[in-house]
């Protein structure tokens, strides 16, 4: 197959955008990305009971979140449904498919007869042969002729070759006999007419290929390339469910986890490029391809995510950092930053993204340039306040007025204060750090001072030192 690739991410709106599914996106993206190809999104929602618009906003946003950007607009499949129709028309007209007439009891009659006697239940219609003046005038359904010997074969970039015995194949209904289409013939004609090159998908529809595969030949069309990539487990090594925790891309915002490292993780479940852990985006899309996609279930692990987020947070600039927090209070549903706070915060973050795996834990690690005075110290930080240690704040006040507020300055003034009163900078520490961030655990004392200012830091050590 030569020409532009194309892929396509086809998700049912029936919920949010499963992390599955993220994957499975990120992967289809990643391939048409890495190609110079376009990356298509369809909204399969010709199950009108059960699709909602805020479903599909759900996975927009969530694509969105991940940075999946597709090309053009996203396409609905039940708005397809007189072109899938006209499809299986034309099969009729053709010969390739026919009309039948039997009833669902019929057919139910037909298994029940069948189980009786021991042989296969995939139903054989009377109707594929019979002659057009026998048919009676009532509703019927149009069903492909399926072939009724020989093999298909499903030639998969990760499963390899995929054999089934076409005896296996039932002649599949194309359209229900109340004129509308079926999701196997919708698939297939979308696909077609979206130019898609490449299918990849989760391997549960691997089985489908050989039925859609019938479509395609009987249409005298181009079988895409078939990737059925396996599915994701829990870390227990069973399919993924709500008992694993989050399942949804957008809760996975909400826990303030930064997209690059959720992209670089989910690329990493299932597909592996020699021993590279952690990438960047361009590495990605320029190492990525089919063949580096194992057959056995990835497994789901907070652990490792959480390790790459961290690597990823210390690799992002500040300003994208800055951006996508404000993506996660909002998500999470915590008040925004003011613009005084994001003042304050904007010189502390080339630290603080160095030791924060994700965004609430950069949250915590930003608290003294985020609180406003007085400073409330926390049950452990005000044990560091004893009545000798306001003491020893108190003398350190004019000692700090004549320091010029530079990290050389700042280490020289406070080291030799420590020294002259017989003590490491160790015991200075802990008041200093329940003084400028009401916390026992905090970034280092001469970035906070730094970060806060001249002013503001001695405020907060006079409040602490005459609390």
């Amino acid at each position: 197959m030569s020409g532009q690739v194309v892929t396509r991410f086809a998700p049912s709106p029936t919920g949010y955008l499963h992390i599955g599914g993220a994957r499975t996106a990120l992967f289809n993206w990643l391939y048409a990305r890495g190609r110079g190809g376009r990356f298509l999104l369809r909204i399969e929602d010709t199950d009108r009971a059960r699709s909602t618009p805020e479903a599909t906003a759900a996975i927009l946003k969530g694509l969105t979140w991940l940075g999946l950007d597709w090309d053009g607009e996203p396409v609905s499949q039940a708005a397809g449904a007189a072109r899938h129709a006209e499809v299986a028309r034309q099969l009729l007209a053709e010969g390739k498919a026919y009309k039948c007439f039997a009833t669902q009891e019929e057919i139910a009659a037909y298994r029940e007869a069948a189980r009786a006697e021991g042989r296969s239940t995939l139903f054989r219609s009377p109707w594929r042969d019979a002659a057009p003046e026998t048919h009676p005038d009532q509703p019927y359904a149009i069903r492909i002729k399926a072939p009724l010997d020989g093999e298909t074969v499903i030639r998969d970039e990760v499963q390899g070759d995929v054999t089934i015995r076409n005896d296996q194949l039932d002649d599949m209904i194309l359209l229900r006999s109340d004129g509308t289409p079926v999701y196997m013939l919708a698939v297939v004609v979308d696909d077609h007419d979206m130019g898609v090159t490449h299918v990849i998908r989760g391997d549960d529809h691997l089985n489908n290929a050989a039925r859609q595969m019938m479509i395609y030949e009987a249409m005298g069309w181009d079988v895409p390339v078939w990737a059925h990539i396996p599915l994701i487990h829990g870390a227990d090594g069973k399919k993924l469910s709500k008992r694993h925790g989050a399942l949804g891309a957008e809760e996975y915002q909400a826990m303030g986890f930064p997209a690059a490292g959720m992209r670089n993780y989910l690329a990493r479940l299932g597909w592996s490029h020699g021993d590279d852990e952690v990438f960047t985006d361009d590495q990605a899309r320029a190492w990525f391809d089919l063949g580096g996609i194992g057959k056995a279930p990835a497994r789901f692990d907070l652990k490792k995510l959480e390790n790459i987020c961290g690597q990823h947070m210390g690799m992002m600039e500040d300003a994208a950092v800055l951006h996508e927090l404000a993506g996660y209070l909002e998500a999470a549903g915590l008040p925004a930053l003011t613009d005084a706070q994001s003042a304050q915060l904007r010189p502390a973050i080339s630290f603080l993204k160095q030791s924060a795996k994700t965004f609430p834990q950069l949250v915590d690690k930003a608290h003294f340039a985020l609180a406003s005075r007085p400073i409330e110290p926390d049950a452990k930080s005000a044990k560091a306040l004893s009545d000798e240690a306001r003491a020893l704040l108190r003398d350190l006040t004019p000692q700090l007025q004549n320091a010029s507020w530079s990290r050389d300055d700042l280490e020289t003034a406070l080291g030799g204060f420590a020294e002259s009163h017989g003590m490491g900078f160790g015991k200075l520490a802990g008041p200093l750090r329940a003084a400028l961030a009401g916390r026992s655990v905090t970034p280092s004392v001469f970035d906070m001072m730094l970060v806060l200012g001249r002013d503001e830091s001695l405020a907060r050590i006079n409040d602490a030192a005459s609390g």
